[in-house]
C-alpha cells in the first residue's frame, strides 16, 4: 500500500469514530496501519506529567501508571522537540515501557525501536504518541514527513475527540438539570406565598429585601409550613432566576449517597459506580442550590459544604480534581441548630456560614387567618385534580378547620383538604356542587379541637379548654340545623336548602342528634 493509501485508510478509519470511550483506542488502531508497532500508547500532557489516555500492545497496568518527564528522559525528549523523534537502537536512554509489552515474556522485550510525536494543536503541545518494537529496524523505512503527518492527523484527532467529549459532558450535565429541574417542577409547584395575615406579610418583604443579594439563607421552620416554597421564591426573586434551582433532600440519603449527591463521583469511585455522576453543587453552577433537612448531613459532609462555601471547590468522590463552582446557597432545617452545635451533632463553623440571613418560616397556627385562603387554593387544586367543576368548603368545616391546632402545618391542611373533597364527591354527580361538610373532616382533625375561636389564636401552651372532637362536631350540627329551622319559621324543606342538604338527609341527621323523633313528617 502506498503511503497516500495509508493515510487516506487512516483517515477513513478516524471519521467513523462515533463512541467516545473508542475514540481514543480507535486512534491507535488505525495508526497501526502506517507504523508496523509491537505496543503503542497516547498520553495526554498535564503540566509536567504525561497521563496514558489508551494504549494497544501493553500490560494493563500500563495505563494505570503517571509517567513524569522529569523521570523519563525519551518522553521529556519528545515533548521538547517540534518533529517525530527515531531514537537509536543504541540508546542507553531507558524506555518507559521496558518490561511492559503484552503478551511477550519479559525477558524477551527489551524495546529495540523506539518512536515518538509530539502532538501539537497551533503551538500547544496536548499530547504524545509513542510506539516501540522489539524488532531494531522495525521503523527505519518511514519517512520523517510521513511521520509527521501522522503526528498531526493524531494531534487533530487528539483535539476533536476532547472536544466531542467535553460536549457529552455538558449535554449530560444539562440533561441532569433537566430531570432534576422536572422532579423538582412536579413534586412542588409554584412560588407564590398565599396568605393575608401580617406574619406572611412580613414573610414576603424579607424576601423581597434579601432575594437580590448573594447571601447564603438559613430557612427555618417546623415540618410542613413551607420552607421550599420559600427558597423558590427567594431563587425566582433573585438575579440568578435564569440560571437553575436545584433541590436535594439531605434526610432522604445516607452519608455516602449524599456525599455523591452533592460532590459527585467518578466511574469506579465505589462499588456500583459504573459511570461518571455530576454533583448537585457542580450542576448548580451559576444558578442556586436548596438543601432541605440540612441539619441530617454528617459532619464529615458538613466539612466538605463548608470548603464549597468558603472556597468555591468541590471534589467529586474517587477523583483528584477540584472544579470551581459559583453557586448561591439556600439551606432548610426544621432542627434548633444552636442546640444541634452545642451537642457536637452540628458545626460551628458551618452554622455560622449558613446563617448569614435567617429566615423564619411561621407555622400555621400563628396564621389561622390565612386558612380559608390556602384552603380554597387546595381545594381548586384538588377539583382540577379529581375533575370536578364546582367545589366549596361549607362555612361549618371552616370552622373545625379554624379550631384545628395544625401540628402538621400547611402540608397537613393541604392533606385534609384533599381527602375531604374526595369523600364530599362519593356518590355525587361531578357537574354538581360538592360542598365540603364536617362530616368529611372527622377521621382527620385528630382527637381534639379547640372549644372556641379565640382560644385557637393564643399560642397552644396557654389553651387549656379542650373537649372531644365528636361533642363538638356534634353541638355545631345542632346549632346550625337550630338556627336554620329558627330562620325557616320551623319549615324543614327550607332549612334543608339553606344547608345545601337534602330534606331526607337532614332528617336522618336531625333524628341521630336527637332533634326529631323518627316519623313522617
Amino acid at each position: 500500500m502506498s503511503k497516500f493509501d495509508t493515510l487516506a485508510a487512516i483517515a477513513t478509519n478516524l471519521t467513523a469514530i462515533l463512541s467516545a470511550e473508542d475514540r481514543y483506542q480507535r486512534l491507535l488502531d488505525a495508526l497501526h496501519i502506517a507504523i508496523p508497532y509491537d505496543a503503542a500508547a497516547l498520553l495526554r500532557i498535564q503540566d509536567d506529567t504525561l497521563i496514558p489516555l489508551a494504549a494497544k500492545g501493553l500490560t494493563p497496568d500500563a495505563l494505570g501508571r503517571q509517567y513524569q518527564r522529569k523521570l523519563h528522559p525519551r518522553l521529556d525528549i519528545i515533548c521538547n522537540s517540534s518533529e517525530p523523534v527515531l531514537f537509536s537502537k543504541d540508546s542507553t536512554l531507558p524506555d518507559p515501557f521496558d518490561g511492559l509489552i503484552a503478551p511477550v515474556p519479559e525477558s524477551t522485550q527489551h524495546i529495540h525501536a523506539c518512536l515518538g510525536c509530539p502532538l501539537h494543536v497551533g503551538d500547544r503541545l496536548v499530547g504524545v504518541l509513542t510506539a516501540d518494537a522489539l524488532d531494531p529496524g522495525a521503523f527505519d523505512h518511514l519517512p520523517q514527513k510521513f511521520l509527521k503527518v501522522i503526528g498531526l492527523m493524531a494531534g487533530a484527532q487528539m483535539q476533536t475527540a476532547d472536544l466531542l467529549i467535553a460536549l457529552e459532558k455538558k449535554a449530560e450535565r444539562q440533561g441532569q438539570i433537566a430531570t432534576d429541574l422536572m422532579q423538582d417542577a412536579l413534586a412542588q409547584q409554584g412560588t407564590e406565598i398565599l396568605g393575608t395575615s401580617r406574619v406572611i406579610e412580613q414573610l414576603r418583604q424579607e424576601i423581597s429585601l434579601v432575594a437580590k443579594s448573594d447571601f447564603t439563607i438559613l430557612i427555618l421552620g417546623e415540618t410542613g409550613v413551607g420552607k421550599e416554597l420559600v427558597a423558590r421564591a427567594l431563587h425566582t426573586q433573585s438575579l440568578r432566576r435564569e440560571k437553575p434551582l436545584l433541590y436535594l433532600n439531605c434526610a432522604a440519603l445516607t452519608d455516602s449517597l449524599a456525599e455523591s449527591e452533592l460532590f459527585g463521583h467518578v466511574k469506579g469511585a465505589f462499588t456500583g459506580a459504573t459511570h461518571t455522576r455530576t454533583g448537585k453543587f457542580e450542576l448548580a453552577d451559576g444558578g442556586t442550590l436548596f438543601l432541605d433537612e440540612i441539619g441530617e448531613l454528617s459532619l464529615e459532609n458538613q466539612a466538605k459544604i463548608l470548603r464549597v462555601i468558603q472556597e468555591g471547590e468541590t471534589q467529586p468522590v474517587g477523583s483528584e480534581k477540584m472544579a470551581h463552582v459559583d453557586v448561591r446557597l439556600l439551606a432548610a432545617t426544621n432542627r434548633n441548630l444552636e442546640n444541634e452545635v452545642a451537642a457536637g451533632r452540628f458545626r460551628a463553623d458551618l452554622y455560622h456560614r449558613l446563617n448569614v440571613y435567617p429566615i423564619k418560616v411561621p407555622p400555621l397556627r400563628e396564621r389561622k387567618e390565612d386558612v380559608a385562603v390556602l384552603g380554597g387554593y387546595f381545594a381548586e387544586r384538588s377539583m382540577a385534580r379529581l375533575g370536578l367543576k364546582r367545589v366549596r368548603i361549607g362555612e361549618d368545616a371552616l370552622q373545625l378547620l379554624l379550631r384545628y391546632n395544625w401540628p402538621g402545618n400547611v402540608r397537613e391542611l393541604e392533606n385534609i383538604i384533599s381527602r375531604s373533597i374526595l369523600k364530599a364527591s362519593a356518590g355525587v354527580d361531578h357537574h354538581d356542587m360538592i360542598t365540603m361538610r364536617p362530616q368529611h373532616l372527622t377521621a382527620d382533625l385528630g382527637t381534639t379541637i379547640y372549644t372556641n375561636p379565640a382560644q385557637a389564636e393564643e399560642p397552644s401552651s396557654k389553651i387549656i379548654g379542650k373537649i372531644s372532637l365528636r361533642e363538638e362536631l356534634k353541638a355545631l350540627q345542632i346549632r346550625l340545623i337550630k338556627s336554620a329551622l329558627d330562620k325557616n319559621n320551623g319549615n324543614w324543606s327550607a332549612a334543608a336548602r339553606d344547608l345545601d342538604m337534602n330534606r331526607s338527609n337532614l332528617h336522618n341527621l336531625a333524628t341521630r342528634l336527637g332533634l326529631r323523633k323518627k316519623q313522617k313528617d
